[in-house]
């Protein structure tokens, strides 16, 4: 059985639960997230390269662009073929590939940087609540 917890339950001073399981790897952990970044800088660059465009806001895991329409396939690099170019995003469910997170309109996400906001925080859901300790 798998249990997945999000951390809710935790209280700030106590000691992390994953570090008493038997099987905890910082090392391996610490790689993961080391190749993850790595390759979503290396795809950043690639995206910028093949589109001309830059995100507007960059979490841990997610990134928001502008886009010239309402879907995320207006704006990722296609070849003429119809395929995706190598070396950029792609959507889609399996590993190395990304999942659309949500879709706004380019004034909600500039409303939130005006007030010195991360659009990427609030992208996923429609709520964009604002909290006073971001």
């Amino acid at each position: 059985m798998w249990m997945v917890s999000s951390g809710a339950a935790y209280k700030e001073g106590e000691r992390w639960p994953a570090l008493e399981r038997p099987t905890w790897r910082p090392d391996i952990r610490a790689a993961v997230i080391s190749k993850a970044r790595v390759n979503m800088h290396r795809k950043l660059g690639n995206m910028a390269k093949m589109t001309g465009l830059f995100p507007l806001a960059v979490l841990s895991d997610c990134v928001v662009y502008p886009s010239p329409g309402a879907s995320p396939l207006d704006f990722l690099p296609y070849a003429a073929s119809g395929k995706p170019q190598p070396g950029g995003f792609r959507l889609g469910p399996t590993p190395g590939l990304a999942k659309l997170e949500g879709v706004q309109p380019m004034l909600w996400a500039v409303e939130l940087m005006e007030k010195g906001l991360n659009p990427a925080r609030h992208i996923k859901g429609g709520d964009a609540v604002l909290e006073d300790g971001e």
